[in-house]
């Protein structure tokens, strides 16, 4: 039952304070209660995290993936102030802090394989970090205003692949961060979409400012393992114009693609699948095309925000309002629960949130219609204090227990919120 209603448990590191599925059963069903109602005080606790005296630039978890309740929350923030900190969510204490850099930080992503957490500067400077003591174990210079990572893990090492403002991609070894290999994926273009696809098989590269330059996919492989004579194994996405991009989490590599031709208000999704094809001497990409719809937009607004939630449902914020598609192309559902610009969503199995400037964060749970189609309910705001001394949300993340998202202050020294759940 557990199985069956929870698909990311991981049961084999059973908490003996849990003794048996039953218990674990009985607490997570009422963790999830109280996520589902949301009363202050009664479901949750809210914490202010300060500490930072700059702008967030970006927020993750730490925590352990098995959603064991042994285990804590820890959140890593990075920001314009030049320092990583981080934070434990139930406490509502900062663990550590990082020496301020040379630089403000622009970008940090987490490799949960080895514990570490990876960030970037405005100069290029990529950095790795020991999550656990805030220590720098290793630094990579690439000379780009800006750059994009990604992690993944292959044949017992885990690599950093990072796309730069100069149209480049470097793939480094984790922890010590050695570059294996340098690619040229655009001429002078900036990087602006890396993703990983579910079965790591897969790095797709695209930028926002070309309308004529496609999506560019590579094998992993060709990129951490590179054959001295031979370019890496990559291929065009037939699309213009791509303004965002997501895998869907439970397919393999099935990737949806925003674009548009950029002479109107309307917007495209085209779906592909990704495949290889191996012959005795060379591998081959196949990019085949399995939907595609139109989107239409109320006005002019290039920030869209997109998600993917298992093998065909399709989340996209743009402006106050969030819609839910089906992968082919049907809307299920729409919400404008918001007063002020979304900035920023996060999706799990349980739930949706979204974070807008207008200082709150919209908490939505799944619920399956009657047609079988999967939808959303829209349950409750989590307010995140007074316009009088912040801007609104800006970054949102959570974790099988909490949410945590940035305040935009007005005195620049930006602040996280932290919704601890009660189990």
């Amino acid at each position: 039952m557990c199985m069956h209603r929870w698909t990311f448990c991981n049961l084999s590191k059973l908490n003996p304070e849990m003794q048996t599925w039953k218990n674990y059963y009985l607490r997570r069903a009422k963790l999830e209660q109280h996520m589902t109602s949301g009363r202050a005080s009664a479901d949750y606790t809210c914490k202010t995290l300060r500490g930072h005296t700059g702008s967030v630039v970006g927020l993750v978890y730490l925590s352990d993936s098995n959603h064991q309740f042994d285990s804590k929350s820890i959140v890593c923030s990075a920001s314009s102030d030049g320092t990583i900190r981080a934070w434990s969510i139930q406490e509502g204490i900062q663990l550590w802090s990082s020496q301020v850099q040379d630089a403000p930080l622009t970008k940090i992503i987490a490799d949960q394989q080895t514990g570490l957490v990876i960030s970037t500067d405005s100069q290029g400077r990529i950095k790795a970090w020991k999550a656990q003591t805030g220590d720098e174990l290793a630094s990579f210079p690439t000379a780009s205003s800006a750059c994009t990572l990604l992690t993944y893990y292959r044949k017992d090492q885990s690599f950093l692949t990072a796309g730069t403002s100069g149209g480049a991609l470097h793939t480094l070894t984790i922890p010590a961060l050695s570059q294996v290999s340098h690619v040229r994926a655009f001429d002078t273009y900036k990087i602006d979409i890396l993703l990983l696809s579910p079965d790591k098989h897969w790095v797709i590269a695209a930028l926002r400012e070309s309308l004529d330059l496609h999506p560019k996919v590579y094998f992993t492989e060709s990129l951490s393992c590179p054959c001295e004579d031979d370019p890496p194994v990559s291929a065009s996405i037939p699309v213009n114009g791509c303004t965002v991009a997501s895998f869907f989490p439970s397919e393999a590599a099935r990737v949806m693609i925003v674009h548009s031709d950029g002479l109107s208000n309307a917007k495209n999704i085209s779906i592909f699948d990704i495949k290889s094809k191996k012959s005795k001497y060379k591998t081959e990409i196949m990019v085949e095309q399995v939907g595609s719809f139109e989107l239409l937009f109320d006005g002019w607004n290039s920030d869209i925000l997109l998600e993917a939630h298992g093998s065909g449902t399709i989340l996209i914020a743009q402006g106050k309002e969030l819609k839910l598609y089906s992968i082919a192309g049907t809307q299920i559902a729409s919400f404008q629960d918001h007063k002020e610009h979304i900035a920023a969503m996060c999706v799990d199995s349980f739930r949706v949130v979204t974070a807008s400037y207008d200082l709150s964060l919209r908490v939505f749970t799944w619920k399956k219609e009657q047609n079988k189609d999967l939808s959303l309910e829209s349950r409750y705001h989590l307010l995140g204090g007074s316009h009088m001394f912040s801007r609104g949300f800006t970054h949102v993340a959570c974790d099988y227990a909490s949410i945590v998202a940035s305040v935009a202050a007005k005195d620049g020294k930006d602040v996280l919120k932290a919704y601890s759940f009660n189990a």
